[in-house]
């Protein structure tokens, strides 16, 4: 049972309404009808989201929001990932190395983002300029700003959704 009142179409305000209708087309999932509580949040949060990761291909982009989901094991997270990563070629296979952290099928370059992130998450105050530099070898500035808000917007959405006890909105995913 989610632990807050989302905020459903029907019940919207004009402005919660129109973000609704017109950013969402119609379809709010639960983390926006959470966000709801605070309209202006859900605003600036969907601009916010949209904009992160642009910079990156969109596998990469998937696997770090999946890597950083399943270090936090964020089941709603996951779900929505895992979903949104069929998209960019991603399959079983892929989910299951990266919930156990085998990077080995993944190219260097995603190699090399995967590591990071994962540090990122772990142990931020430990990433040092070795593993800055390995990154650097392999993505621009642009990149690797992107990874950092990619991996920080995951960490976010990771410790909204499952503590508030959001439920997937669709049939899910066995992994």
């Amino acid at each position: 049972m989610t632990r807050i009142q989302l905020i459903t179409p029907e019940n919207a305000s004009p402005e919660v309404a129109e973000i609704y209708e017109k950013t969402l087309r119609g379809k709010p999932g639960n983390a926006q009808k959470a966000l709801a509580q605070r309209p202006e949040m859900l605003k600036y949060f969907l601009s916010f989201y949209g904009s992160v990761g642009r910079s990156l291909d969109r596998k990469l982009y998937e696997l770090i929001y999946l890597r950083v989901s399943f270090i936090n094991q964020c089941h709603y997270c996951t779900q929505h990932h895992v979903a949104s990563s069929k998209r960019a070629g991603l399959g079983p296979e892929d989910w299951a190395a990266l919930r156990s952290g085998d990077y080995s099928r993944f190219s260097e370059k995603e190699r090399a983002a995967l590591k990071y992130v994962e540090k990122l998450t772990r142990t931020p105050p430990t990433i040092n300029d070795a593993d800055f530099e390995a990154l650097k070898k392999e993505f621009t500035d642009p990149e690797i700003v992107d990874i950092h808000l990619l991996t920080g917007l995951a960490n976010l959405t990771n410790r909204f959704t499952d503590p508030l006890r959001l439920e997937v909105e669709f049939p899910e995913e066995k992994i």
